[in-house]
């Protein structure tokens, strides 16, 4: 087995490595998304439009399932498969940006999935607004061979276009809906309708062609909706949609209660985490409760809850009534990478900073966004920290020993504290003060999300998990462009989940 972060940094792809064979699997042409250009953004602009004049996200998606019922599919949404009682599968989340850092989760990928069963899509399949013209090179192309189904749950880029053209990959070609009447002049739907952005009417002409890339009939997958159920072997999984503003709306909180009964163990796939960056985000159900709380129930026998949109990969081990349920954050499949850095020494839900686990360190992410940003603003030498002078300064603001020890103990400076600083490292709560915090989040709310590169190491990841009639073993894997880690992707994170007895 390879080096992981946690052992070397070559390990977490430092130093002179050779790149990896991955892009003789991309087109000829990439287009290379920048959230900096004001052509990116204007197009992605439905979120904040409805969080201006309210989230029709309900509405639609009632639409899209009543007209998916109509045509036949399940009542209950769920997917009945005949696996055994000894299977795999994988999850990886937020992949459709289409350049270097997706294609580069590929081969390991494709690698630690043989013999599995099927693979999740957990959050955000393209960038930037879900097109259906971007699904040849950004989902049927990358996934080619991979010989199981994927199922998929949007995330809020997919729902940039009112979900159409998820709706036609990964429910059976479901039409376009009827529009909906026009409504009332000078009402907040009526202003919503004026700025919404829709698709245009020739989105997806290409389709059909890019099907045939993913064309065996092993490969097929159809869903019920943008929700659903799986049961397969012992195991029950739940994928649910929360739409663009990481909210479910009664009718879908509804069906969540309903197929979460039984003694089934289950876990629980979703577009918005629930515990990420140290904060507990429970998920608001319309009408009344969370989807955490139908989590935490006892009689529902949840195990994990597996959550896309954030871009890296998290673990919080959390103590509900005596069982533990883990909470993972698993949105590192392509896009963009979100900092650890970031993140404050963990003190949640009874998960204290030994028991957390993150992909990439936070002293690799700091070090990652140092390089980048003294490329950005031509001060390389002022800004850019050695990955060990930045897991030096993380560990002296966290209070705790170095995740991974350097080679040579790097000297924490002025100069290191500052850029620290400057780039939203967390810290202890105890030691943060009033000008950390706003530092803090400017930088993860303005600057994080431009964070396009193209140049090793990437620190994507994607995960595998073994299920037998006793538990799950989840395993976090790491891409990051070079060749060592496409040969033999290092295990970032492990974890075995007893399962209650049914």
């Amino acid at each position: 087995m390879s080096d992981s972060s946690r052992d070397t940094a070559e390990g977490a792809g430092w130093g002179s490595a050779q790149l990896g064979e991955y892009r003789r699997l991309m087109p000829s042409k990439v287009e290379k998304i920048s959230w900096l250009n004001p052509k990116t953004l204007w197009a992605a602009r439905n979120g904040v439009v409805a969080s201006w004049f309210g989230d029709p996200t309900g509405g639609t998606r009632s639409r899209w399932v009543a007209q998916r019922a109509a045509a036949g599919a399940p009542t209950d949404k769920v997917i009945r498969r005949e696996d055994p009682d000894q299977f795999s599968f994988m999850v990886i989340g937020d992949t459709g940006e289409g350049d270097d850092p997706q294609y580069a989760v590929v081969p390991g990928f494709l690698k630690i999935s043989q013999n599995t069963r099927f693979a999740v899509v957990a959050s955000d399949v393209i960038y930037p607004v879900g097109s259906g013209d971007d699904y040849g090179t950004k989902f049927f192309r990358p996934y080619q061979d991979y010989p199981a189904p994927i199922y998929a749950i949007p995330g809020n880029h997919d729902w940039y276009e009112d979900l159409g053209a998820f709706m036609r990959v990964f429910c059976d070609d479901a039409p376009p809906l009827d529009p909906e009447p026009t409504p009332r002049p000078l009402t907040r739907a009526w202003l919503r309708s004026l700025l919404w952005h829709r698709s245009r009417a020739e989105d997806g002409q290409h389709l059909d062609e890019a099907r045939r890339l993913r064309g065996a009939p092993s490969q097929q997958a159809v869903q019920p909706g943008p929700y659903w159920a799986v049961d397969a072997g012992p195991l029950r999984i739940i994928g649910i949609d929360t739409g663009l503003l990481g909210t479910i709306d009664a009718e879908q909180g509804a069906w969540l209660r309903e197929v979460s009964q039984g003694p089934r163990p289950k876990i629980l796939i979703t577009g918005s985490p629930l515990y990420v960056d140290g904060e507990h985000h429970p998920c608001a159900i319309e009408g009344g409760g969370t989807v955490d709380d139908i989590v935490r129930a006892p009689e529902h026998h949840y195990v994990a809850a597996i959550g896309g949109d954030i871009h890296n990969y998290q673990r919080y081990p959390v103590d509900v009534d005596g069982r533990t349920i883990q909470y993972v954050v698993s949105g590192g499949g392509g896009a963009f990478m979100h900092a650890t850095h970031t993140i404050p020494h963990i003190s949640i839900a009874n998960v204290a900073e030994k028991d957390f686990r993150c992909y990439p360190l936070r002293g690799d992410s700091l070090a990652f966004y140092s390089r980048l940003y003294g490329r950005r603003l031509h001060l390389r030498r002022f800004f850019t920290l050695t990955e060990a002078e930045a897991t030096a300064v993380i560990a002296e603001r966290l209070g705790i020993p170095p995740t991974r020890l350097p080679g040579e103990p790097a000297r924490v400076t002025f100069r290191t504290r500052l850029v620290a600083s400057l780039l939203g490292a967390g810290g202890r709560p105890d030691r943060t003060s009033r000008f950390r915090l706003p530092v803090r989040k400017i930088y993860t709310q303005l600057f994080s999300p431009s964070s396009a590169t193209y140049s090793p190491p990437f620190f994507k990841c994607f995960l595998r998990l073994d299920v037998t009639p006793d538990a799950v073993r989840l395993r976090c894997f790491a891409a990051t462009g070079n060749l060592a880690q496409e040969i033999d992707p290092p295990v970032e994170d492990e974890v075995t989940i007893p399962l209650p007895r049914s």
